[in-house]
């Protein structure tokens, strides 16, 4: 709450000459407004600067800001889990503000976060310019920027940039080799496979490069089917699209469109076709049609970053990259019911081993 100047009117008197009588003075009142107008404008510089930049922060509170909902079993999900491990693991009051992709929300956001903490994990897609703006505005703050590489004047966001390439690649591996395999129920000859993305940006483009290298370092001549949606949270359109993939013979859809995507897995079992899901391990959710989840471990950064913050390790302004080596991004096969075959998994972990030991260097997306 902003305090407010309430001043005070101090009255002085002086004694008149030879006499023991006091009177008013009329010369306080240019003093007393001087006097105001120096704390009014001592007040005016305090407020924009957020604090001093060498103030040490506190701990003890967290926000976790996100563009999106919770709710997505995927990538939001994912941090708020790691939100909740370092609540547990510190003991520290923790906050998450959704705002529902609403552009309206995302400033009121960032001023409510920068209110009631100093640590701030962001995932600021739509709005880098306003994060920009409140990192310079609060150097004394802990930004953390996730998913998207972001860099203030200041130079004190700290990014985290996930691999996604590799598990990516090792996803496309994964669709390969199940639309060959006509032995499972509901594949068919074409080599076809499909992926829906929420809309088209840099890291969803990052994530059907990589895809569809993987599948043609199986077979060259499987073809890649990619529907936008525009959308990340109607999993309407997500199950309407990959309908219209599964219409067209394509046997196995990656989803990366968050919770629209969760469409792509009711169609899948719908139609009892196949699909691989995004962020967490969505294996479950239609059980015998997710053949593999494509992992983004965001929780997983949330801790690390915020155990260096908390044993005084951490460096305000680097870009951090998590990788397949490091457990940002991963493929996972557990399932209650697994559709494939144990030689196909057994296929894709063995190229899995060679990206962690670095025999097969898996390019990366430099497009937009």
């Amino acid at each position: 709450m902003q305090k407010r100047f309430m001043p005070t009117l101090i009255v002085l008197y002086r004694r008149a000459p030879g006499s023991n009588v006091l009177y008013k003075s009329n010369w306080y009142l240019p003093v007393l407004l001087v006097s105001i107008m120096i704390m009014l404008l001592a007040g005016c510089v305090a407020q924009p600067t957020g604090g001093s930049a060498n103030a040490t922060p506190n701990l003890e509170r967290v926000v976790y800001v996100i563009n999106g909902a919770l709710g997505d079993n995927a990538f939001y999900d994912s941090g708020q889990a790691g939100i909740d491990q370092i609540k547990a693991d510190y003991s520290v009051e923790t906050r998450t503000i959704e705002t529902n992709f609403d552009a309206g929300q995302y400033e009121p956001a960032l001023q409510a976060a920068v209110t009631y903490a100093d640590v701030i994990f962001v995932i600021s897609y739509g709005f880098e310019d306003q994060l920009k703006e409140y990192a310079d505005k609060y150097p004394n703050k802990i930004f953390v920027n996730i998913d998207t590489v972001v860099e203030n004047s200041g130079k004190t966001i700290t990014s985290v940039d996930f691999i996604e390439e590799e598990s990516a690649y090792l996803t496309g591996v994964v669709a390969g080799l199940t639309t060959l395999d006509t032995s499972l129920p509901g594949i068919n000859a074409d080599k076809l496979i499909g992926a829906v993305g929420g809309d088209v940006d840099p890291v969803i483009n990052a994530f059907v490069f990589a895809y569809t290298n993987g599948a043609h370092s199986v077979d060259p001549e499987i073809q890649v089917e990619t529907k936008f949606l525009g959308s990340w949270d109607d999993t309407g359109k997500g199950k309407q699209a990959a309908l219209q993939l599964y219409d067209q013979n394509v046997d196995v859809v990656f989803q990366i469109a968050a919770a629209a995507g969760l469409g792509v897995l009711q169609a899948a079992e719908e139609r009892q076709l196949y699909a691989i899901g995004v962020d967490s391990n969505q294996n479950d959710l239609a059980p015998g049609y997710v053949v593999a989840s494509d992992l983004k471990n965001v929780g997983n950064a949330i801790i690390d970053i915020y155990k260096s913050i908390q044993d005084g390790s951490y460096q305000p302004g680097q870009t951090l990259e998590y990788g397949l080596a490091s457990g940002g991004v991963d493929v996972t096969f557990e399932a209650q019911k697994q559709p494939l075959s144990q030689a196909i998994i057994d296929q894709v972990m063995a190229v899995r081993q060679q990206i962690i030991d670095g025999e097969l260097k898996i390019e990366r997306y430099s497009g937009q």
